[in-house]
């Protein structure tokens, strides 16, 4: 069995897209077991344009529980995948590990994918351009799957 575990920062919006994405596109197909993890995951809820983006895709995340990252987590996973270069280093860091960037793996581009403070600080007063970096992000995870699952004899 293929163990994938994608990691950001609180396991409520970019790893958690990408676990349910990659489950959603597997559908039976056995072999692979998937999750997601942050490494922070200070408790939080998930924003309600994640929970409708990912419901739209066929998908429904309300279930999901944050989870931290551990050495454990990183050491019994085949393939580790960051969603941006703050979560690589941690984890080179922390666990002396390395491992690839979402966008590297998918689109062959070494750039991260941006959590939506990075992108607009000031999104909580940016309710519509907040919805559409949000809702950008989905469409590009999800995206990336088929290209991801195509990788993966690399990785």
């Amino acid at each position: 069995m293929t163990s994938i575990l994608f990691v950001c920062s609180g396991n409520i919006f970019r790893s958690l897209v990408a676990e349910y994405a990659l489950k959603a596109q597997l559908g039976p197909r056995a072999g692979y077991l998937i999750g997601s993890a942050g490494i922070e995951a200070s408790p939080q809820e998930i924003h309600p344009e994640v929970l409708a983006g990912l419901c739209e895709k066929g998908v429904d995340p309300s279930r999901h529980r944050q989870r931290k990252l551990t050495r454990d987590l990183t050491e019994t996973t085949a393939v580790v995948i960051a969603m941006g270069r703050n979560h690589q280093a941690w984890i080179r860091r922390e666990f002396g590990r390395e491992v690839p960037l979402f966008n590297h793996v998918c689109y062959g581009i070494d750039q991260p994918i941006l959590d939506i403070h990075e992108i607009i600080p000031d999104w909580r007063d940016r309710p519509d351009r907040s919805r559409d970096y949000l809702r950008f992000v989905i469409d590009h995870i999800w995206g990336g799957m088929p290209l991801l699952l195509d990788s993966l004899p690399a990785l």
